[in-house]
């Protein structure tokens, strides 16, 4: 079993976050995770990237040209990684901040998901993080909803716990959406 991905965005936008619920949840699982992140000093606004790879055996390393899944959140992010997606893997991309006619990919499975939106409708932009987060879950062979939420109460700090039912929800709204997309 492996997994790859490459999330990014732009600080503020929860990449970091998805990223380490995500390394969390293999790690419990009893997996191998490598988690390589890179971000600006800025507080907000400055670029955000993560790498995560997972399997179960011995990963040789951190680095993924061609990774089996990208998440990205704005148009940046999309420009970057877009063409290093596996061909047959799955971009999953916000089209709140990124036009439908940049995705220019026909061998892969593009998710657009206007997350910004989405988490509107659940009452918070600040959920559309979790929103591709669902996204990914539902295309991943690796870890499912359960993983991630016997995770987040480590994950989150104590003060945003009362979040959590909110944070699930839009996971759940994320993996409506992608199973809703064809492979």
């Amino acid at each position: 079993m492996y997994g790859d991905v490459i999330m990014g965005g732009f600080g503020g936008q929860g990449i970091q976050v998805i990223s380490q619920l995500v390394v969390e949840a293999a790690i419990r699982k009893g997996l191998e995770v490598t988690y390589l992140p890179s971000y600006g000093v800025e507080k907000r606004g400055g670029r955000t990237t993560v790498t995560v790879v997972l399997s179960d055996h011995e990963i040789g390393s951190p680095i993924t040209n061609h990774p089996l899944c990208v998440i990205a959140m704005d148009v940046l992010a999309l420009d970057k990684y877009q063409a290093m997606v596996a061909p047959g893997g799955s971009l999953i991309a916000n089209t709140s901040l990124i036009p439908d006619e940049k995705i220019e990919r026909g061998d892969i499975s593009a998710i657009t998901i206007r997350c910004n939106e989405e988490a509107l409708s659940l009452g918070t932009a600040k959920v559309a993080n979790m929103i591709a987060l669902g996204a990914f879950l539902e295309r991943s062979p690796i870890l499912g909803f359960d993983d991630i939420e016997r995770v987040m109460g480590d994950v989150f700090p104590e003060r945003l716990h009362a979040k959590i039912p909110l944070n699930l929800k839009a996971l759940i709204r994320g993996m409506e959406i992608a199973a809703a997309v064809p492979v």
